[in-house]
């Protein structure tokens, strides 16, 4: 049996729990027991919108109390109340959906809430048994026929065939002989869930509007500028920190936005109506840093301009220079530079003239300089010069609050750009939510750009999403032999696509028919990409 570890999600963990059991056992990495996880508390959660949450925050340390009590009810009670108005109007008035079978797997009743959230009509169900339901295809599985044989309430995802996920609770009614009389199946909308979620994270985290923000004046630019709890702080520091000539260091990995935050810094300093500068040192080869940094005479070196050249501090005269990966200055030019950081003074290369400039000095860099000053690979005069007001910008896997909201801003922006209108399906979103983000925030700005100019179609899902992206689920190694023959299924068919470039090809070199590895990419969320 597939094992369950704290850190796995309420929908993974939905999806592998086995049928027929009440509550399972959960073990940490390190093989220690954890707690139970019960299929109550699973349902508790599905009903908060928690799909994305890990069960530890559902588990229980003591082994959960049977409840002696059952649904048993006598034959001609539940007629009784079935056919009964009051119980249609009641039904139908649920949000939930509500699937109601007889104790063969018989269909009795839907309400409206189901046919809304699936599309299926109660004159194509009713009075057809579950089986022939799951034949045609309209429904992936039953849990009424689960209920059925193992006499126990069952809780588990189910795909309908307009590839909508929905989540079935069913619960059997027993006779007073102990005999499963109905089954009553709960369902909800995962798709729905994950909207609503996605609405509810809109509502606290959305694009901070110029008009509704005391962080931004009017006129700089930064309508579209996504803020969460973990950044708000750093804008808050950054604006009170621009109004004066403090240096300022922005520590963090490559793409978290340093470079935004120094242009925000210097939108709200008194130096905004003068220039913004910024010099890589990392992008620059190690013999012509000097040279762009400080400038340098006429003739000062083979290759030099005949008029020689004013270096970048210079052209930031009276405004912002931004030093980005400060990390990677040569050693020797750290001294230098520490000149210019005490006494706005130096001296072109190939010159003995002191020039004096007045500029705003940001660095940034994504390496450890505390770090390198005890190797002895940076200037530790210079560390201290520099980070007057340090800013640690935290990883965007650390800010999942905002993925939403800069998707949203990105795949507007794009869709602009290209002239499209894609938009992502709440799937796709969650999926994307869940994805750690190496690259960070420029990494998901050109996965949106690529997703808006290669897929053919308006809608952009799952299947569309780069392989590697794909793998962030399941979390765990298939276990059963049916979770291992559906990878190895699926791998196979990704491999024969990505051969052979079209459905029917690929059908082919695998032995199949063309509507069979269709069907297939179907349920596996597989598309052709361009």
């Amino acid at each position: 049996m597939t094992s369950f570890r704290p850190d796995m999600s309420v929908e993974e963990a939905i999806s592998i729990f086995p049928i027929g059991v009440n509550e399972v056992e959960v073990f940490n990495e390190s093989g220690e027991f954890a707690g139970y996880l019960t299929l109550e508390s699973l349902f508790g959660a599905v009903q908060q919108g928690e799909l994305t949450k890990p069960i530890r925050h559902f588990i229980l340390t003591n082994a959960p109390v049977q409840s002696l009590e059952q649904h048993s009810i006598s034959y001609s009670q539940f007629q009784s109340f079935f056919q009964s108005k009051l119980c249609r109007i009641v039904l139908n008035s649920l949000y939930d959906g509500v699937y109601i079978t007889d104790g063969s797997g018989i269909t009795l009743f839907i309400n409206k809430a189901y046919e809304r959230i699936t599309g299926i009509k109660e004159e194509e169900v009713k009075g057809k048994h579950m089986s022939h339901l799951v034949e045609q295809g309209i429904i992936s599985k039953s849990a009424s026929l689960e209920t059925i044989r193992t006499k126990k309430p069952v809780t588990l995802i189910q795909t309908i065939r307009n590839e909508r996920k929905i989540i079935v609770s069913a619960t059997p009614v027993f006779s007073s002989s102990n005999e499963v009389m109905y089954v009553v199946n709960s369902v909800r909308d995962i798709t729905e869930l994950i909207r609503l979620k996605h609405e509810l994270d809109s509502q606290k985290l959305s694009y901070q509007k110029i008009s509704q923000n005391s962080l931004f004046p009017e006129q700089t630019g930064f309508q579209n500028l996504v803020i969460g709890p973990s950044t708000f702080p750093i804008f808050q520091l950054a604006n009170k920190v621009a109004k004066t000539d403090a240096k300022i260091l922005l520590q963090g990995e490559t793409g978290v936005g340093k470079s935004l935050i120094a242009k925000y810094i210097h939108s709200r300093s008194s130096r905004s109506n003068k220039i913004f500068m910024e010099l890589n040192c990392g992008a620059i080869p190690e013999h012509l840093v000097e040279a762009e940094l400080f400038g340098y005479e006429p003739g000062s070196f083979t290759g030099a301009l005949r008029e020689g050249k004013i270096g970048i501090f210079e052209k930031a005269n009276g405004g912002t220079l931004f030093l980005d990966e400060i990390g990677d200055l040569p050693l020797e030019l750290q001294v230098k530079l520490l000149k210019v950081v005490e006494e706005n003074r130096f001296m072109r290369v190939g010159s003995t003239e002191m020039r004096e400039v007045d500029v705003r000095l940001i660095t940034a860099t994504h390496r450890d300089l505390a770090s390198l000053v005890r190797e002895g690979a940076f200037r530790e005069d210079l560390y201290y010069r520099l980070n007057i007001v340090t800013f640690d910008v935290p990883p965007l896997r650390e800010r999942k609050e905002e993925i939403v909201p800069l998707l949203e801003m990105y795949l507007k922006e794009f869709n602009k750009k290209y002239n499209e209108n894609k938009k992502m399906t709440p799937e796709c979103i969650e999926w994307l939510t869940n994805y750690s983000w190496p690259g960070n925030i420029r990494e998901l700005a050109n996965l949106v750009e690529r997703l808006v100019v290669t897929t053919f179609h308006d809608t952009i899902d799952v299947g569309d999403l780069p392989p590697f992206i794909q793998q962030i689920f399941p979390a765990s190694k298939p276990k059963t032999l049916k979770e291992a023959v559906a990878e190895l299924e699926r791998s196979l068919i990704i491999d024969a696509l990505k051969k052979h470039g079209t459905t029917r090809a690929a059908a082919k070199f695998l032995g199949i028919s063309q509507s069979a590895i269709v069907q297939k990419m179907k349920k596996f969320h597989i598309r052709l990409e361009n």
